[in-house]
């Protein structure tokens, strides 16, 4: 029997977790929820889940088999296809669309380094510091970055726990 294609079942999952993302993200732009830290961390949750469900679907084809490396390799290419469509997106959303919502997250640092009692000076330069980061293609290249090191590790944890290699006396 031949082996199942870990690039058809990344790219299945991977589409799909980005599509979870990216409903998740145009919901949190349209409420205005985007400015609340604890939000941001869900679409990793997102992202876990199409890797448990892609390393479950490859397990279930391949006769309940996954060594650890098929679990990882299949996992990170997963991660790879979310990151990819789910930063593409977020590119043209805050280029395109929305182009407000860079400058809503400047206004929203001002606000914290103004809390945090900075002189008007201070805020200034750490402002100016923080433009020159804030652009939607360094935003691209930091979501990127990211969604798949974060993929990567969540994909070493589920691979470690759902492994099942074959025996190598298969008769």
């Amino acid at each position: 029997m031949e082996k199942p294609s870990t690039a058809r079942i990344a790219l299945k999952w991977g589409i799909l977790g980005a599509i979870m993302i990216i409903i998740y993200t145009v919901a949190l732009y349209i409420s205005g929820l985007f400015k609340t830290p604890a939000l941001s961390w869900i679409p990793f949750a997102f992202l876990l889940f199409g890797i448990v469900m892609s390393l479950r679907e490859f397990k279930l084809i391949n006769n309940n088999f996954i060594s650890f490396s098929e679990g990882l390799g299949l996992g990170a290419l997963m991660s790879a296809v979310c990151a990819i469509i789910a930063s593409m997106f977020n590119y043209v959303y805050i280029t395109f669309i929305d182009t407000t919502i860079l400058q809503q997250m400047r206004e929203l640092q001002i606000e914290q380094l103004e809390q945090q009692g900075l002189s008007s000076e201070q805020i200034d330069q750490a402002m100016e510091i923080a433009s020159s980061y804030a652009t939607p293609g360094l935003t691209f290249l930091f979501s990127m970055i990211v969604y798949v090191i974060c993929g990567f590790i969540f994909s070493l944890i589920v691979s470690a726990i759902i492994k099942n290699t074959k025996t190598e006396l298969d008769f």
